[in-house]
């Protein structure tokens, strides 16, 4: 690698082709690798370099990034040979949503082979990632802090320092926790509109303005109205996250029966075809349930 800060990211779906980009910006020189080659190749054109595997995408890295879909692949992919090819003192930017567990597998991962660990996963999805608007979770040594911050300001308007490594992914559960419950409440709120005959814009005029105005709410449901999902955060994740919130629960010795229920919408949407789509097609469950 050559240039400014040295950063490989693996995976290139919506957040790490927004991540990358707004890297490569900042005048950092950005490795990539993605299981399909092919969805990479984009980047090329913003300047990045695309990596036959995920060791030669290290080679010589201070950072690697890591947007995989889940602890099982990151597992999977980041050996000892991933973190072994990083520069002397690399540090490992683990910022996919993987729950307490799985936060903790690869943090001992990093610490068998030495690297530094930082548990820092977002808070956002397409658009603020490509705005460089993330809000950063950063868990993990207080002496990375000053190095990981042009990485952090690169791709987010925010970060949050929460102590050690795995503070970020609780915060992260607990926030997407709240995301999962108003989800579902907007999705039977706009569906009891249409059973009884309101027209749900007169819903959005009522909150306008107000405490309970939300534009979570407004670009959500016109989604959901528009019986429209291109997916900015998809149902298949979506699902992931509401079983990895609700296994921390259960270790944590909390029920939480409002995120049972979403995440079975969640389930009934994937079986209708639709776990590709964005997360508030679970409102195409809800509405399946109108007789």
């Amino acid at each position: 690698m050559s240039g400014g800060t040295q950063v490989a990211i693996l995976e290139t779906g919506i957040m790490g082709s927004a991540v990358a980009r707004n890297l490569l910006r900042a005048g950092m020189a950005v490795h990539v690798w993605n299981r399909t080659p092919s969805r990479a190749e984009p980047l090329t054109r913003d300047g990045a370099q695309v990596a036959g595997s995920p060791a030669a995408a290290a080679r010589g890295a201070e950072f690697l990034i890591t947007l995989l879909p889940d602890g099982s692949v990151i597992e999977e992919v980041v050996g000892k040979d991933v973190l072994g090819a990083l520069a002397s003192g690399g540090v490992w930017l683990q910022m996919s949503t993987v729950g307490v567990e799985g936060c903790e597998r690869l943090g001992q991962l990093a610490a068998e082979s030495d690297v530094a660990y930082v548990d820092a996963p977002v808070l956002g999805t397409r658009q603020p990632a490509e705005e460089g608007k993330l809000v950063v979770l950063a868990s993990g040594p207080e002496d990375l802090r000053e190095r990981c911050r042009p990485i952090f300001e690169a791709i987010g308007s925010r970060t949050l320092w929460l102590g050690p490594a795995g503070m970020g992914s609780r915060l992260k559960l607990v926030t997407n926790n709240w995301i999962a419950g108003f989800l579902g409440a907007l999705a039977e709120t706009l569906a009891l509109a249409e059973a009884i005959g309101v027209d749900p814009a007169r819903f959005f005029e009522a909150i306008e303005g107000g405490p309970l105005d939300a534009p979570f709410a407004r670009v959500k449901g016109r989604m959901m109205l528009g019986r429209s999902f291109d997916p900015s955060f998809t149902l298949k994740l979506a699902l992931k996250d509401a079983r990895l919130i609700l296994d921390a629960a259960e270790a944590g010795g909390q029920r939480l029966k409002i995120t049972e229920v979403v995440k079975s919408r969640y389930e009934e949407a994937i079986a209708m075809g639709h776990g590709e789509e964005d997360m508030s097609a679970l409102f195409l469950a809800v509405a399946a349930d109108r007789r």
